[in-house]
């Protein structure tokens, strides 16, 4: 089994801001994640990540706001998703 596109979405803001999700169904798990997902959640303009969701070979699920990475304990991809948005949601106040 190959890796399967599960979603993919890219929002453009009129300040020049981004939100791009995707998320991928993968055969082995991505060490030491434990699920079968391999997925990247970004916000933020051209070289610059304000937030951001993903998991990697050798560090697993971590979630990165404003500069800071920390781990991010995965659970659903609905919890991941409002997770995510949260995030933006607060440093976008809403607008």
């Amino acid at each position: 089994m190959k890796a399967a596109l599960l979603f993919r979405q890219r929002i453009g803001y009129d300040d020049g801001s981004i939100v791009e999700m995707v998320l991928w169904r993968v055969p082995s798990p991505v060490p030491p994640s434990a699920h079968s997902l391999k997925y990247s959640l970004f916000y933020g303009r051209p070289g610059v990540r304000e937030v951001g969701y993903d998991n990697e070979r050798g560090k697993g699920d971590h979630r990165h706001f404003q500069g800071v990475e920390t781990i991010y304990a995965f659970s659903t991809v609905e919890q991941l998703i409002a997770d995510f948005w949260s995030d933006v949601r607060s440093l976008r106040g809403d607008k």
